[in-house]
């Protein structure tokens, strides 16, 4: 028996929310009625997910490990295989903290601690073949001297958010033979010596996305950095995208130290369309004192990358409080053709027609804040796109969504949950930056406890744990302080 059928024949159907069970011979085929999810798997802690090249399985980070599921019937996703504590045979092992999990062919990098660990622990990535998507096996493990809150992979070449030093590097690893060898380091330090006088942490490389020989580098305040890699042996800059000057960070005053909470600022993830000419922002933010906002995503004309134009802005679903009320700040996405994937944690997820940059238009909406705060949304493939959910304020209650991709305009979701009393979007467009845009930061270097594996260890931030960022402009005191 084939072990899909045999797993769905002890388990069934798991659903979360509202999904449902379903039966396990439904196709993609959108179902009738009101826009909701095909189907859902619980999965504990689940972090950041992504289907495979064909989106028959998807791969999704769990804080000890990684999960591997099933979605070739997006009604019944199953769980075929789990792999935790990663590298427990290391002095200084597992592997904590992993929230990122990136996969290429039949390649997969499951890296870690996403933020830095007190004590001595291991920090770095394991490669896995996963030509049988059901059967994980481990074909190297790469140590790094700073923690891994991001990566990529494409091409046999892995790249890494490399945090926890002065230059705040994408760092790049040669993984073509199996044994990873670094072959190259790029730092907007080493471009301008100025962001050396700046506090790290108001600079750090979240992310990284990599098409066609160039990395696209999201550097919270400091904008978002395109740089060449085709030889990642001697990167090259490209083109900078809004961000405010080191000068003006290096001089922020200590008592402006909680609007680094809130827009405009923190760019948190970047990617392209299919050919590289449009590139979307998104900006991880928060309310504060009444003002700012939750952030949202920008669509920016590439086409000339050394002259990037903002073509539009999706602004987040509105939500009240702020950094300690509803989350419905922009997370991760995916941009495929002309549609746009979205999360925003506890605000659901969303699809846009983006045919048109400057005007894009929303052709579904999903949310469920008491149940879901969602990580990130990926096209699986034709028919229905996954979207991993953290659970309710990290309550370890994740789980991977299926969801059909269509024009549910006119069947929206049913009786969905108020997140405000007006939760409404709106757009602007057509902005061309220069390289002084005014940003505000949320930024990095939040300390978690070795022991344990749950985002309770960063304060409950998702991201690089803000509340470093504050205390190192005010002291820990003041942060405490100024979160009330």
């Amino acid at each position: 028996m084939h072990r899909r059928e045999f797993l769905r024949g002890v388990s069934g159907a798991v659903a979360l929310a509202t999904a449902g069970v379903a039966s396990a011979a439904e196709t993609t085929t959108a179902h009738p009625g009101p826009y909701r999810p095909l189907g859902s798997v619980p999965i504990t802690n689940a972090k950041e997910a992504v289907p495979d090249p064909e989106g028959k399985f998807a791969y999704v980070a769990a804080m000890n490990g990684f999960a591997v599921v099933d979605v070739q019937i997006p009604r019944d996703p199953q769980v075929v295989a789990e792999r935790t504590d990663l590298m427990a045979d290391r002095e200084t092992g597992p592997l904590r903290v992993v929230q990122d999990v990136k996969v290429d062919g039949d390649r997969l990098v499951a890296a870690g601690p996403a933020n830095p660990v007190q004590g001595d622990v291991l920090q770095g990535f394991v490669l896995y073949d996963v030509s049988d998507p059901a059967n994980p096996q481990q074909v190297a493990f790469h140590e790094t001297e700073f923690p891994i809150h991001n990566c990529f992979v494409r091409d046999s070449i892995v790249y890494l958010t490399g945090n926890g030093s002065e230059t705040n590097a994408l760092v790049m690893v040669d993984v073509s033979d199996g044994t990873p060898e670094e072959v190259g380091r790029w730092s907007i330090a080493d471009r301008n010596g100025a962001w050396s006088e700046v506090p790290s942490t108001l600079w750090t490389l979240h992310d990284v996305w990599v098409q066609d020989g160039r990395a696209y580098l999201a550097h919270w305040d400091a904008g978002t950095y395109i740089v060449d890699v085709s030889d990642p042996a001697n990167p090259a800059f490209v083109s900078r995208v809004g961000g405010r000057p080191p000068e003006e960070l290096r001089n922020l005053p200590a008592e402006q130290s909680r609007q680094v909470l809130r827009l405009p600022g923190n760019a948190h993830y970047a990617m392209t369309n299919d050919d590289g000419t449009l590139l979307g922002i998104n900006r991880e933010a928060w309310q504060v004192d009444g003002e700012g906002g939750p952030g949202g995503l920008e669509l920016w004309d590439v086409s000339d990358a050394a002259n990037p134009t903002r073509r539009s802005t999706i602004d987040a679903p509105r939500s009240p409080g702020s950094f300690s009320g509803t989350w419905t700040t922009s997370h991760n996405f995916d941009v495929v053709g002309d549609r746009l994937f979205t999360s925003w944690y506890q605000g659901g997820v969303k699809i846009h027609d983006i045919s048109d940059p400057a005007n894009p238009q929303r052709l579904a909406w999903w949310r469920e804040p008491e149940q879901t705060s969602f990580w990130t949304a990926k096209r699986a493939r034709s028919g229905f796109f996954v979207a991993s959910s953290m659970g309710r304020r990290s309550n370890g209650k994740g789980g991977l969504y299926t969801f059909p991709i269509e024009d549910a305009t006119d069947k929206p979701q049913k009786d969905p949950p108020s997140l405000t009393t007006t939760a409404e979007e709106s757009t602007t467009w057509n902005e061309t930056p220069t390289e002084t845009t005014t940003e505000q930061a949320a930024f990095s270097g939040e300390t978690t406890t070795s022991e344990s594996q749950s985002d309770s260890t960063a304060g409950g931030v998702p991201g690089f744990g803000v509340p470093a960022a504050v205390a190192a402009l005010l002291g820990a005191g003041a942060w405490r302080e100024a979160r009330n």
